[in-house]
């Protein structure tokens, strides 16, 4: 079966199902496997590239449901599975179904529980003084936030830390910035880029987090773990861990005699 992948995270779904190479092309986000990266690119989300997507002639297009090609690419007779995982639920699910539509079921049920295992594995070293604490996750610097029933809030949740920002303001909101200072973050979580300039920020310089170092700023890779709901999960899993152990490291060498 030959497939084009339309979404960073379902391009990563194929080829943790090791099916890597049943891959035409993909959107110009996917990057992961780097060997995903010299494929041919068809665009994205708004501006799939319908002709030369048409011209790989794949049996199946992998795509998002938000995706404005979905109808054209229907109307022309190619076949569509369209996919959109938003939380840990969906993500199982999505893969479960990718799977079955390449005929690797049996993969996809030992690729979920090789996630779940490994999320698992990953709370059980949550820092005990961390259990609890206010987390703002900042996906961009509007600033947008990962609210908890995003899949990054989810997997905050999951490992044992308090989003604050309210489920009913919805996936991804644009919150005023005087609503984190007022919050009082425990830890910030962003990109190293924005972590490092958050100081410089109107009022930022006062956040307790952010004086005290308790920040997990995460380089590109990481990031995309993050903020895509594939099967990376357990890298995600592990770069929050590592940073919490490393917070709660410096908070324990502070609180040492001298």
């Amino acid at each position: 079966m030959r497939i084009v992948a339309l979404l960073p995270s379902l391009t990563e779904t194929v080829c943790a199902l090791d099916a890597c190479d049943r891959l035409l092309g993909t959107d110009r986000w996917s990057n992961w496997p780097p060997s995903v990266r010299a494929l041919p690119k068809v665009g994205g989300l708004e501006d799939t590239q319908i002709e030369r997507l048409v011209a790989l002639r794949p049996d199946l297009v992998l795509a998002a449901r938000s995706a404005r090609a979905l109808d054209r690419l229907e109307a022309l007779g190619v076949p569509v599975l369209a996919l959109e995982p938003q939380d840990l639920v969906q993500l199982r699910q999505t893969i479960d179904t990718v799977a079955r539509a390449l005929g690797r079921a049996d993969a996809g049920r030992r690729l979920v529980q090789r996630l779940d295992a490994s999320l698992a594995a990953a709370l059980a070293r949550v820092p005990a003084r961390l259990r609890g604490r206010s987390v703002y996750l900042e996906v961009a610097s509007t600033p947008h936030a990962a609210g908890p029933t995003s899949y990054a809030g989810e997997l905050l949740a999951r490992l044992g830390l308090v989003n604050i920002v309210p489920a009913a303001l919805g996936t991804f909101p644009q919150l005023n910035p005087e609503f984190v200072l007022r919050a009082e973050p425990d830890i910030v979580m962003a990109t190293a880029t924005a972590i490092a300039r958050m100081p410089d920020r109107p009022g930022w310089s006062s956040l307790a987090a952010l004086r005290a170092g308790r920040v997990c700023g995460f380089e590109a890779e990481a990031w995309d773990t993050l903020v895509r709901p594939g099967p990376r999960l357990a890298e995600a899993a592990e770069a929050i861990v590592g940073c919490l152990e490393a917070i709660a490291q410096r908070e324990a060498q502070r609180k040492e005699p001298r």
